[in-house]
């Protein structure tokens, strides 16, 4: 592509990404933006070419009018790996990547540390130091356990890796099933609840989607062995949390993690705070201190790619959400 691409990098802190941007690309066109309120304006006025986005303010108040909108670039280069706030979109107009894989690992790695931290017992471990309790006590193995993996794309395969490593059977479902290393047995997508009942642990890591929004529901957790131990790095609205809610109150599901929730904060007066066989965490099992840069070093591979008019990394089917 002979001509220079306005850029725009819209991210509350750019500063950075800027540098990097020039260390690569010295004669780059770029601005920057840092708030959802200003890129409208900006797109109007700059009518750049390509934006690289984070959605770092939240869902509410997103500018997606303006990203898919009559001055909207050509490609918008996604910080994260979710693209439901962007809802649907005309790929004739519009390309959009992700950065899915950038922290697949680290979120296998917040899976197996909830899956842990109940076969463990760590709470009950805590409770005995607090008191200076020296009680005898077992711990669970994941050695010869079942592991079902809902979803597996970059997050759902790096957690199967790491379960082989533990000595687990993998089970494991994707829209287009195909052999694949660490799994066990591939399912289609709608063998889910025939799937349910074989596992002592789940790992849910499928994108939100039409065709996944509300995947796990009543139905759902009703077939999963009692005693199952749950963990969920998708995206809120996947999985349904009232019937979660009384599962984990009856203890049919014997603890889970959650990541992600249909209402982001969780708010104050949502009962599931109560639960002391849950692990809450505020949509951070993506973060880790390198994964702004990684992202980011994505996107710019991309933009070679751009520049030569080679082939985008991980672009997105609307119709998918993947």
């Amino acid at each position: 592509m002979t001509e220079t691409p306005r850029i725009i990098l819209h991210k509350d802190k750019t500063t950075e990404l800027a540098a990097q941007l020039l260390a690569r690309f010295p004669n780059a066109d770029f601005r920057e933006c840092n708030s959802y309120e200003a890129l409208p304006s900006l797109i109007e006025s700059y009518r750049p070419n390509i934006i690289y986005s984070v959605r770092f303010a939240g869902t509410p108040g997103f500018p997606r009018e303006a990203l898919f909108g009559a001055n909207g670039p050509r490609w918008i280069a996604n910080g994260g790996a979710g693209t439901d706030h962007y809802g649907l979109w005309d790929a004739n107009k519009t390309i959009v990547t992700n950065a899915a894989g950038v922290a697949a690992d680290m979120m296998a790695e917040y899976v197996f540390g909830s899956f842990l931290h109940f076969t463990l017992d760590v709470p009950g471990l805590q409770k005995d130091k607090a008191a200076k309790a020296w009680h005898p006590r077992t711990v669970v193995p994941l050695s010869g356990k079942t592991l079902l993996v809902v979803g597996l794309g970059h997050t759902g395969q790096a957690v199967a890796s790491r379960a082989k490593a533990f000595g687990m059977t993998v089970l494991g479902t994707r829209a287009t099933p195909r052999t694949m290393e660490h799994v066990d047995e591939v399912h289609p997508a709608d063998a889910l609840l025939e799937l349910l009942p074989r596992a002592d642990f789940i790992a849910v890591c499928t994108p939100l989607t039409p065709a996944t929004r509300g995947l796990i529901g009543a139905r759902e957790i009703a077939a999963m062995k009692s005693g199952v131990i749950f963990a969920d790095v998708s995206r809120g609205g996947v999985v349904d949390q009232t019937p979660l809610f009384d599962a984990l109150t009856t203890r049919h599901i014997a603890g889970a993690a959650l990541d992600v929730f249909e209402t982001e904060p969780l708010p104050i007066d949502n009962p599931l705070w109560d639960l002391e066989n849950l692990i809450i965490s505020p949509h951070c099992s993506s973060v880790y201190s390198d994964w702004g840069a990684a992202s980011f070093d994505l996107f710019l591979r991309n933009l070679a790619h751009w520049t030569r008019d080679e082939d985008l990394i991980n672009i997105v089917d609307p119709s998918r959400g993947y």
